[in-house]
C-alpha cells in the first residue's frame, strides 16, 4: 500500500488546522483592536519562532509546532487590588508573577488600552470571537457538503428485483431460497430496474417512506403503479404479498432490535430494492445539522473524563475501539490519511475530508467553551462574573467594583493545562495502540 495518499492526508489536515487556528485567533484579535486593546503578538503555532514580522504595533509570525496559536492581548490581568499584600507561598508567588508580567506589558499612559479595562460586553465579544469563528467555518463547510454535494437518500427508483416472495426476513429472495416460493409481485407485474415509481394506488409518490406505507396498506390488494420508463409514464398492476417486513430507517436500512435480529412488522411485499442517490439538501437544512452536531460534541465534551477512560480501556483490552471514540490529533491525522487512501472518487474524498474538518472546528468551539482558564470559556465566565458584580452594585447604588482579579485563577489555569496534557497523552497512546479506523 502506497504511503503517499496518507502523507497527502496528513499535510492537508495540517493545513486545515493551521487555517482554522489562524482564523480563530483573528476572531479574538480583530474585535480587540477594534475596541482599542493593544495586541502585541499574533502567532500560529507554538515553540520556537520560524518566521515573524512586525507591522504597526503587532508582531505576526509562525511557530515551529503548528498545532495551536495565540494572540497576546495587553493587560489581560489587572494590577493587584489596593492594599493587597504579596504572598509568600508557591501559589501566591505564581499569582503575583502572572499579574506583574501582565501589568508590565501596559505602556505608561496606555492603561485605557488594557484588556482588563474593557466593558463586560466588549470582553465577551473578544473572547467569544475565536470560538465563534470556528463555528462559522464549520457552518460553511457543512453547507458546502449538504447544499453543494448532497447526502445519500433512498429514491423510488428500482435498483434490483427480487425473484420471489421470501420465506423469511433473512432470505435474499433469490436462487435456491426461491424454490417453492411464489414469484415476486414486482417481477410478475413487469417492473424493471431503472423504473422510477411516481404513483401507487392512485396516490402520487414523493418519497421512499411514503411508498413503503402505501405498499404496506395495500397488502393483498391489486393496485395500479405508475412508473417513468425511458421518459414515458407506464402504468402496471401489482398485488403486494402479505408478509412480515423488516422495519427500516430513513436511509432504508433495517432496524436491528436488542436481540440482534431485524425488527419486523406485518406489511406488504412487492420485491425490489430502491436505488440510493445523492441529493442536494436545501439551505434550510444547514443550521439544524450544525446545531445537532454541535450539541453532540458539547455532550461529548461534558462527558470527556468518561470517554477518555473508555478510550484507554478499549485500547489496552480486547474490547473493540468504538467508532465514536474520542481521539487525539494523532487519531484525527490517521483518519485523514485513510480518507485520501480510499478507493473513491476524488470529489467523495474531498467531501469526506471537509466533513472531518467541520467536525474538528465544532470540536474546537465546544472545547473552548469549557468554563475554565486558560480556555476561552474561562475568560467568558470571568467577564460574566465581573459584569454581574457591577450590575448588582448599580442596582444598590454602590460604587462600581474594579476589574475582576483574574490573576487569582492562575493556579486553576496551570492545573487545567496539566490535566489537558495528561488527557492528550493518554489519547495519543490509545490512538497509536488501537486507532479508530474508517476502513
Amino acid at each position: 500500500m502506497s504511503i503517499v495518499p496518507h502523507v497527502v492526508g496528513w499535510l492537508v489536515l495540517l493545513l486545515g488546522i493551521i487555517v482554522s487556528v489562524g482564523l480563530h485567533e483573528l476572531g479574538h484579535m480583530i474585535p480587540a483592536k477594534k475596541f482599542g486593546v493593544r495586541v502585541s503578538q499574533y502567532f500560529v503555532g507554538f515553540g520556537p519562532t520560524v518566521w515573524s514580522r512586525t507591522k504597526g504595533e503587532t508582531e505576526y509570525g509562525i511557530k515551529a509546532i503548528p498545532l495551536g496559536g495565540f494572540v497576546r492581548l495587553v493587560g489581560m490581568m489587572p494590577p493587584a487590588p489596593a492594599g493587597a499584600r504579596r504572598g509568600t507561598g508557591f501559589w501566591s508567588e505564581l499569582v503575583a508573577d502572572a499579574r506583574d508580567a501582565s501589568v508590565a506589558e501596559v505602556r505608561p499612559g496606555e492603561e485605557h488600552r488594557a484588556f482588563y479595562n474593557l466593558s463586560t460586553p466588549k470582553k465577551l465579544i473578544v473572547m467569544f470571537g475565536g470560538p465563534f469563528v470556528n463555528l462559522v467555518i464549520a457552518t460553511v463547510l457543512i453547507g458546502i457538503i449538504l447544499v453543494g454535494y448532497g447526502t445519500m437518500v433512498t429514491s423510488t427508483t428500482v435498483a434490483q428485483l427480487s425473484e420471489c416472495v421470501p420465506a423469511s426476513v433473512t432470505s435474499d429472495a433469490s436462487g435456491d431460497e426461491c424454490e417453492g416460493q411464489p414469484a415476486a409481485p414486482a417481477a410478475a407485474a413487469g417492473l424493471e430496474p431503472g423504473d422510477e415509481i411516481v404513483a401507487f394506488g392512485g396516490a402520487e409518490v414523493h418519497s421512499w417512506q411514503q411508498l413503503v406505507g402505501l405498499i404496506n396498506d395495500s397488502a393483498g390488494q391489486a393496485s395500479q403503479v405508475a412508473v417513468l420508463r425511458d421518459g414515458e409514464r407506464v402504468t402496471l398492476e401489482v398485488t403486494p404479498a402479505r408478509t412480515d417486513r423488516p422495519v427500516v430507517d430513513e436511509q432504508g436500512a433495517a432496524v436491528i432490535g436488542a436481540d440482534g435480529k431485524a425488527v419486523v412488522q406485518p406489511g406488504g411485499f412487492v420485491g425490489f430494492s430502491p436505488l440510493q442517490v445523492r441529493e442536494p439538501q436545501p439551505l434550510s437544512s444547514v443550521l439544524p445539522a450544525v446545531g445537532e452536531q454541535t450539541w453532540q460534541t458539547l455532550t461529548m465534551v461534558a462527558t470527556l473524563p468518561v470517554r477518555v477512560a473508555d478510550a484507554a480501556t478499549q485500547a489496552f483490552t480486547a474490547e473493540e475501539r468504538a467508532q465514536d471514540s474520542v481521539q487525539s490529533v494523532v487519531g484525527v491525522a490517521r483518519i485523514s490519511g485513510e480518507i485520501w487512501a480510499l478507493d473513491e472518487a476524488i470529489l467523495d474524498r474531498v467531501m469526506f475530508f471537509l466533513s472531518l474538518l467541520a467536525s474538528l472546528n465544532i470540536a474546537l468551539f465546544a472545547f473552548n467553551m469549557i468554563p475554565l482558564l486558560p480556555l476561552d470559556g474561562g475568560h467568558l465566565i470571568n467577564a460574566l462574573y465581573e459584569g454581574g458584580k457591577r450590575t448588582l452594585a448599580r442596582a444598590r447604588g454602590a460604587v462600581l467594583p474594579g476589574p475582576a482579579d483574574v490573576a487569582r485563577m492562575t493556579p486553576v489555569a496551570y492545573v487545567v493545562f496539566l490535566i489537558l496534557l495528561g488527557v492528550g497523552g493518554v489519547l495519543i497512546v490509545a490512538d497509536l495502540v488501537d486507532p479508530v479506523r474508517i476502513t
